[in-house]
């Protein structure tokens, strides 16, 4: 059998951002509907960290698995937090159709789900972005959220001084701020992205009318503040996910009532609001999610067929 292998730079070439959020706008959609088959999924922790194990398959889409490492303590060896691929195979025969470099995918999704969650929810007129964290997620929050929305201003804080720095030289918008209270503080889009293991920020710094993500997982702690996750119109990919038990649930959201938080999925499809009034504050709460893969995933190896991209081997 013959196997497409994918290299991260395959896939960063092959992965069009713009076209990922819309194509995550349909795969929340199908998810919410009921037209997703993602199962739990499944971790074996280690002594320093924990190989993830996420499948997933729905109507049009090839099976997708994604194993995931997550070692919180590589970035003192030089290498990343998260390492993953993804393997795809035919949904009518079994056959294996492609394996794949998965943190690209994993680090490109997660911020492009964040970038939807802000087209959906985030007040027409914000402009003004502030991203806690300028690690790989912040890299990638700088990217994909002004695709959305029309940022005129750009703050940045980090507990790393030279990471903010980096970021700060990669777009003359972003201005680097001393603390995260004062880069939240006045902000209408407040972009968590940080590995904190407690809240990373005041409620109280976030103004009426602001829309927060949070893509930081790191339990048995959490960077959102409950104040912001109890109160705020709240937003994730799956109920189901983000309030199963733990290890495998949002840390974050442990008491809330699970009808508190709508899918971004149902926003999509019209069944639950994305936003009242300006004045009310939006939270977004990312779990990663398998269809998210699934619709990356996908779209790369549709895109690498086209172009002839990847190494084709014989299993």
């Amino acid at each position: 059998m013959d196997v497409r292998v994918l290299s991260q730079r395959d896939v960063a070439d092959l992965l069009e951002p713009d076209a990922l959020i819309d194509a995550l706008a349909h795969g929340f959609a199908t998810l919410s509907s009921g037209g997703m088959h993602v199962p739990m999924r499944n971790m074996v922790p280690t002594d320093r960290g924990a190989l993830i194990a996420m499948p997933g398959w729905g109507p049009g889409y090839p099976i997708g698995v994604k194993l995931v490492s997550v070692y919180h303590h590589n970035g003192a060896l030089g290498l990343p937090s998260h390492i993953a691929l993804l393997y795809l195979a035919d949904a009518e025969t079994g056959v294996p159709l492609a394996i794949m470099d998965g943190t690209m995918i994993t680090t490109t999704r997660t911020a492009g789900a964040a970038a939807l969650s802000t087209r959906l929810s985030a007040r027409p007129d914000a402009s003004i972005l502030a991203i806690i964290g300028a690690g790989v997620q912040g890299r990638a929050h700088l990217d994909m959220i002004p695709r959305v929305r029309a940022i005129d201003e750009i703050r940045v804080w980090s507990p790393t001084s030279s990471s903010a720095t980096r970021l700060a030289e990669l777009d003359p918008r972003v201005r680097v701020m001393g603390s995260p209270d004062e880069a939240a503080r006045g902000a209408d889009i407040v972009c968590l992205c940080t590995s904190a293991a407690e809240p990373v920020i005041d409620s109280a710094a976030v103004k009426p009318g602001a829309h927060v993500t949070s893509v930081g997982f790191i339990p048995p702690g959490y960077e959102l503040p409950r104040g912001l996750s109890s109160t705020g119109r709240l937003f994730v990919e799956s109920r189901a996910a983000a309030f199963a038990p733990a290890p495998a649930g949002a840390v974050d959201l442990v008491g809330i009532d699970p009808e508190h938080a709508a899918e971004l999925g149902e926003v999509v499809l019209g069944s639950r609001p994305a936003r009242v009034d300006n004045l009310e504050i939006t939270v977004y709460k990312s779990m990663g999610h398998a269809s998210e893969d699934l619709v990356a995933a996908r779209m790369v190896y549709e895109a690498a067929l086209a172009a002839g991209r990847g190494q084709v081997v014989e299993i």
